[in-house]
């Protein structure tokens, strides 16, 4: 993401605390909840912060909400422009159009038509322009300039930052007990804010960052290391490949580390929140849990805030995010089973399946495009079993019958 070099501005616990009594009564002030089986899990005391119950289903709003109200009369009746494909657009787009005040979202023309529609179905004016985000930024900051518009950045903007950072007041508020925040960093803006609240907390928190390993933007920018950007990650909400200038000057001042997450460490947190939690988070919002799962012996027995900073995700995404977790835990597989192509091969594999009360779900044959000689047959066979053991007692069984048995591994 393209940003813009600023004057030096600081962010202060004065302007944090001015910004939620400005946005009071126009945001959800969210739960934050002890999850004691998350707890029993991780070996920490867990906190959560549901941001994903906001109107938009994101903490976004905040931030945007505050930039908006800070703004004099002219600049909002000029009308507003940013450059977002995900919960920024939509937060400015909402509270924009409450407040009576013309919001123009440029977007990638790659982006998913889910994600124009819900923009404009809160009241924002989506324009379609550049194949990259950072052409669509380009893009957005020329029409600025050209029609006298406001640019709300995301999140390199100290009032943007100064609105996420109200999350911080309300978790230690509600949870005063709290030692340790995780939290998710994409540009820098949410981290920036509640860094600057923890560090006035007393004593003082603790903060660790959170990133996509594929996204190690900030991480590199804080500790002076050229890394890769890029790939699929299913945190596209902090897949930010350049951080802000004000806010990575903030992390370097009151973050104390930052650490990175797996893909698959993000697909387990975000099947765990809805299978203990009862609650949809996108992959940005889960990064925090994926962080503390991945490093138990760091937080354990701490007591530790998590925000779950949003919950937009795609539902044909999130399930198969659930699919696959399944697979890993024993609990769905694909096996591998080498056949001779003769009547009633198959019908006797079929009768080890049974005997061990495995359920099949699919099954594909493939005689042609194989190693195998020409009498040879291979037999994948999707099958859902009551848990890992089960599995591999059938595996076992049909092993020892003869057959060549291999698992389909996921990444």
């Amino acid at each position: 993401m393209t940003t813009i070099e600023q004057p030096e501005q600081n962010l202060t616990l004065a302007e944090i605390r001015a910004a939620a009594e400005r946005i009071a009564g126009a945001v959800v002030r969210t739960p934050t909840m002890h999850s004691r089986t998350l707890s029993a899990i991780t070996g920490a005391e867990i906190y959560l912060k549901f941001e994903n119950l906001q109107f938009t289903a994101a903490y976004k709003e905040r931030g945007a909400l505050n930039a908006l109200l800070l703004m004099d009369k002219d600049k909002r009746e000029r009308g507003v422009i940013a450059a977002s494909a995900g919960n920024h657009a939509q937060g400015l787009s909402y509270h924009g159009t409450r407040l009576g005040v013309p919001v123009t979202i440029v977007m990638p023309r790659t982006t998913p038509m889910v994600k124009v529609q819900q923009t404009e179905r809160v009241g924002g004016n989506v324009v379609l322009e550049g194949e990259t985000f950072d052409e669509a930024f380009a893009y957005a900051q020329s029409m600025e300039k050209q029609l006298g518009l406001t640019f709300v950045h995301p999140f390199d903007d100290p009032a943007v930052a100064a609105g996420q950072g109200t999350v911080a007041l309300e978790m230690l508020e509600d949870a005063p007990q709290i030692d340790t925040l995780v939290v998710p960093i994409g540009g820098g803006g949410l981290i920036s804010g509640m860094a600057t609240v923890a560090k006035q907390h007393n004593p003082p928190i603790e903060v660790i960052g959170v990133q996509a390993r594929l996204y190690p933007s900030m991480y590199g920018a804080t500790k002076g290391e050229e890394l890769p950007c890029g790939g699929d990650t299913l945190a596209e909400g902090i897949a930010v490949k350049e951080p802000g200038f004000m806010t990575r000057r903030i992390v370097r001042n009151v973050v104390d580390d930052i650490v990175l997450v797996e893909e698959s460490g993000l697909e387990e947190a975000v099947a765990l929140l809805l299978q203990i939690e009862k609650t949809v988070v996108e992959g940005a919002g889960a990064a925090g849990l994926a962080a503390v799962l991945a490093n138990r012996d760091r937080f354990a027995g701490r007591k530790v805030g998590l925000v779950l900073t949003g919950g937009n995700v795609d539902t044909r995404l999130l399930a198969n995010v659930l699919l696959r977790d399944l697979a890993r835990s024993g609990r769905l597989a694909r096996l591998r089973i080498t056949l001779q192509d003769r009547p009633g091969a198959l019908f006797k594999v079929m009768h080890v399946f049974d005997a061990h009360q495995v359920n099949i779900l699919e099954i594909y044959h493939q005689r042609i495009f194989t190693d195998l000689p020409a009498k040879g047959l291979v037999t994948d066979i999707e099958c859902e079993a009551r848990d890992r053991a089960q599995l591999e007692a059938l595996v076992a069984a049909l092993r020892a019958k003869g057959y060549s048995v291999s698992q389909v591994e996921l990444n």
